[in-house]
């Protein structure tokens, strides 16, 4: 009896401990990019063929202000666009639509003219940390000069 009363207050104390590592692990995550570090089945309807222009992506390239602080720069590539986050690795997304570009993974995905005036954009990505969650950041394009 007296074991049971023991293991209550350590399985809380561990469980708190690891709470506290993950959130601090979450602030710095940046879009998990490299495939061998997840593995996961998707399965999705069948969807239309999209033909993709180039105008397409140069209408959307520039750059953009994420609501978390973080700065993407978005330029046109052969089938989508590149996107990089601050100094990290460039992503390289495919086009699904007009507006909505996404990773072959399917770890990152970016939808553009959105709100009012069209110039925000939306981000969903899987973290690198080992967590299964999916974060959402907003963005809103940046003036060119």
């Amino acid at each position: 009896m007296r074991s049971r009363v023991l293991i209550l207050p350590a399985s809380l104390l561990l469980l708190a401990s690891s709470a506290g590592a993950q959130t601090q692990a979450q602030a710095q995550d940046y879009p998990l990019t490299t495939p061998e570090a997840m593995s996961r089945v998707e399965v999705m309807a069948e969807t239309p063929a999209f033909t993709f222009r180039d105008y397409e992506a140069e209408a959307i390239s520039g750059g953009y202000a994420m609501s978390n602080g973080w700065r993407l720069k978005v330029d046109p590539s052969a089938d989508g666009i590149v996107a990089q986050i601050d100094k990290q690795r460039p992503i390289r997304l495919v086009a699904l639509s007009r507006d909505r570009y996404a990773t072959r993974d399917g770890n990152v995905a970016m939808e553009f003219n959105r709100g009012a005036l069209g110039d925000e954009m939306l981000m969903s990505y899987v973290p690198s940390s080992r967590t299964a969650q999916v974060v959402v950041i907003s963005t809103t394009r940046l003036v060119q000069r």
